[in-house]
């Protein structure tokens, strides 16, 4: 076998990594972009949440303030005048309950921040897989190069099963963010 022969089939090597590196780097392209995405998805779903349970929380606070001057006018107060406003404050509370209309009773503003809560528990999922996703391409791009100037086969090797792990939790990010819990 000529030497120039066997340097051919070296470049020809070099090639096929080459070209594995890129098919890395398109992966950890979209383990990225969609990792920021699912984290800026996570931190709107969490600053939702937070808004609205502050929400739940002012409603709260003015639901037992009527309730209260409410209670207290009903025992210190025994005109048609007092009972009316008494009445009145009583429907109001009640209303800060359940408003249906509005979506803005209690009851409606804790069912809307679980359903924050629950899209930001997503989004937080989708984004530690695609983080996972982009790390193990990174680890493997790295071994694709070293292949390149050591020349060990196995870390091209390595590289392969490591990119298809990368896909493997882009996959998981984009259509099954539940199932693996590594964080």
């Amino acid at each position: 076998m000529s030497a120039g022969h066997g340097h051919g089939d070296h470049h020809g090597g070099n090639k096929k990594v080459a070209l594995l590196i890129s098919l890395l780097a398109l992966v950890l392209a979209f383990a990225e972009t969609l990792g920021k995405s699912a984290q800026t998805a996570a931190l709107a779903s969490n600053i939702e949440a937070s808004n609205l349970w502050a929400f739940f929380q002012a409603k709260t606070i003015r639901q037992t303030v009527l309730r209260t001057a409410a209670e207290e006018v009903s025992i210190s107060e025994k005109g048609d005048a007092a009972k009316k406003q008494v009445e009145k404050w009583r429907e109001t509370a009640q209303r800060y309950q359940n408003e249906p209309d509005t979506g803005e009773g209690r009851d409606q503003l804790a069912a809307r921040a679980k359903a924050a809560e629950k899209k930001r528990d997503k989004s937080m999922d989708s984004y530690h897989n695609f983080e996972s996703a982009a790390a193990l391409a990174q680890i493997a791009i790295v071994l694709a190069s070293a292949s390149i100037i050591a020349e060990i086969a196995a870390l091209v090797w390595i590289a392969a099963v490591l990119g298809v792990a990368g896909v493997f939790f882009c996959v998981m990010g984009t259509f099954f963010p539940y199932a693996l819990h590594l964080f």
